[in-house]
């Protein structure tokens, strides 16, 4: 699950003109008055409390060589909390989320031009509340859908070679040192609840397009992963209340130790770091450039030759003055044919 930080508008000094306040109603929240901040100020606090959707991206195994034409399915519950800091200046403070996710994979691996290749289908619901003290008063807001599709194309360029049944096993019990090199491309799809006159929202109402390249060497019962990575956003057209969003790629970067006790039974130490992605919300830039710190431990537990459980836990930190930290816990199993 992904979702991360910010920093003080530079334009906000003291000076600009006596604010006005308008009401904000929730269903569950009744309403609460937020102060009418100039356009990029206001953004700013939609990007803040929104953001902490999209945490640093760590996830161990995921350029494993798979057998071809294997079929996987995967069910996850991962529940997510954390403090999110903002400038003084927005008057918000002790502001925190919480945040549910049930979410179902399903990944299928092939052939492709004599490489072995995979592709995985992510889709989510989130319940969420984001809470905190507006002008000393308490605030927040609830909400529950869909969250943004996640699609994933990988190919193994080097090493991992396209295999099945006793080939594929006979390969893996040899395979005492080896190296995979492979290539992957994310694709966020706007299919996430999203409302254009509303703070915060589940869906991103813009496509994102993450290239990644990822290097694995195993020795032995040991695992060594690394992986790089860009992430392009297109334009929100309909950013709050009429706004047009954009943002600069954010680079990132995660590492996985791993080792294996047993088929099916390993443990992953995990760290992450992302920089960049600022904002600019109709033509102005806002300083909010992204520095989070991810890391992680996940274990992986069989249940039966084609079944097996995982559980993780990752923790995001924002190195910058203002943004989020987060901790999410998460449990899946997953069902292999």
């Amino acid at each position: 699950m992904r979702f991360a930080p910010l920093s003080n508008p530079g334009h906000l000094k003291a000076g600009f003109p006596p604010q006005r306040t308008f009401r904000l109603r929730t269903p569950h929240l009744g309403s609460w008055a937020v102060p009418s901040f100039p356009q990029t100020a206001l953004a700013l606090v939609v990007l803040f409390l929104a953001r902490p959707c999209h945490a640093q991206d760590i996830e161990p195994r995921r350029w494993s060589h798979l057998p071809l034409d294997t079929n996987f399915l995967g069910v996850a519950y991962a529940y997510s909390s954390g403090d999110i800091t903002l400038d003084p200046v927005l008057r918000i403070s002790d502001a925190r989320f919480d945040l549910q996710t049930i979410g179902v994979k399903y990944i299928r691996s092939f052939e492709l031009l004599g490489k072995s290749a995979r592709i995985d289908i992510t889709q989510s619901y989130q319940t969420g509340t984001w809470n905190g003290l507006l002008n000393g008063l308490p605030a927040g807001v609830e909400r529950n859908g869909l969250a943004d599709t996640l699609l994933r194309f990988a190919v193994n360029l080097y090493g991992a070679p396209p295999l099945a049944g006793k080939e594929f096993a006979d390969y893996r019990a040899k395979a005492d040192c080896e190296t995979i090199v492979g290539m992957g491309m994310v694709v966020q799809l706007p299919t996430g609840q999203y409302y254009d006159d509303k703070l915060i929202n589940l869906g991103s109402n813009r496509f994102a397009f993450r290239p990644q390249l990822g290097v694995v060497h195993n020795r032995g019962p040991w695992s060594g992963e690394l992986t790089t990575a860009a992430t392009f956003f297109t334009a929100n057209e309909d950013f709050f209340n009429g706004k047009r969003l954009q943002q600069d790629p954010v680079l990132s970067a995660d590492a996985n130790l791993i080792y294996t006790f047993s088929p099916g039974l390993w443990l992953a130490a995990s760290l992450g770091y992302g920089d960049g992605g600022i904002t600019i919300v109709n033509g102005v830039a806002n300083h909010d450039r992204q520095n989070n710190l991810g890391f992680g431990l996940s274990l992986g537990i069989p249940i039966t030759r084609a079944m097996g459980v995982k559980l993780g836990y990752t923790g995001t930190r924002t190195h910058a003055r203002t943004g989020s930290d987060v901790d999410t816990f998460a449990c899946a199993i997953s069902l292999m044919w």
